[in-house]
C-alpha cells in the first residue's frame, strides 16, 4: 500500500519516546471489511512491512544508545534502494537487517550485536503500566475518563521517577 492507501484504510503508525523509554504505535482500524486485511498478492507481497519498520526503529535506538554504527533507515534512497511496488523496503530492510549494504566498498547495516542487546536505561524495565490499547473509548466522555486518567497515572509514575532519580 502506499502512505496514501495507508491512511485511507485506517492504518495509523506512530512513535514516542518518554522518560527514555520509546514506544511504537501501530493502530488498526475495527473494521474487519478494511482493505488493510485483505492480503492481496497482485499488489502487496510484503503486508508485514509497517511491523518490521516500526521494530527497526527499536533497534536504531538501541544501536545509537550503544554507539554501535549504523545506517537511518529513512535514508534508503541515498544508498540506492527504492520503494518497490509489490515489495515495498523489503530489499532495503533485509540488508539493513543483515548489514548487507554496499557503501564505499564496504558492508553496512545493523550491528548483528544489536539484537541481543537490552535498552541501556535500566528504567526502561521498571515501572511499567498497562497500556489498555484494546480499551478505546466509545464516546467523549469515555475519551475524557481516558484522558484525566492518563494524566493521573503519568502524575504518579513521575513523582516515583524523582524519587528513584536521584
Amino acid at each position: 500500500m502506499t502512505i496514501q492507501e495507508t491512511k485511507a484504510h485506517g492504518l495509523v503508525c506512530g512513535g514516542m519516546d518518554y522518560k527514555d523509554i520509546g514506544f511504537s504505535n501501530i493502530r488498526l482500524p475495527n473494521d474487519e471489511g478494511s482493505y488493510i486485511y485483505k492480503y492481496d498478492i497482485e499488489r502487496n507481497l510484503f503486508p508485514e512491512e509497517t511491523f518490521i519498520h516500526e521494530f527497526l526503529h527499536t533497534l536504531e535506538r538501541i544501536s545509537r544508545e550503544y554507539g554501535l554504527d549504523y545506517p537511518l533507515l529513512h535514508d534508503y534512497e541515498m544508498y540506492g534502494y527504492k520503494v518497490e511496488y509489490k515489495t515495498g523496503l523489503r530489499d532495503w530492510y533485509h540488508d539493513f537487517m543483515t548489514k548487507n549494504i554496499q557503501y564505499n566498498g564496504e558492508n553496512i547495516g545493523l550491528n548483528s550485536a544489536v539484537y541481543k542487546m537490552k535498552p541501556v536505561h535500566p528504567n526502561a524495565f521498571q515501572y511499567s503500566m498497562k497500556l489498555g490499547l484494546d480499551n478505546d473509548p466509545d464516546n467523549i466522555i469515555e475519551e475524557i475518563r481516558l484522558i484525566i486518567k492518563t494524566i493521573m497515572n503519568s502524575t504518579k509514575y513521575w513523582q516515583r521517577s524523582e524519587t528513584t532519580d536521584t
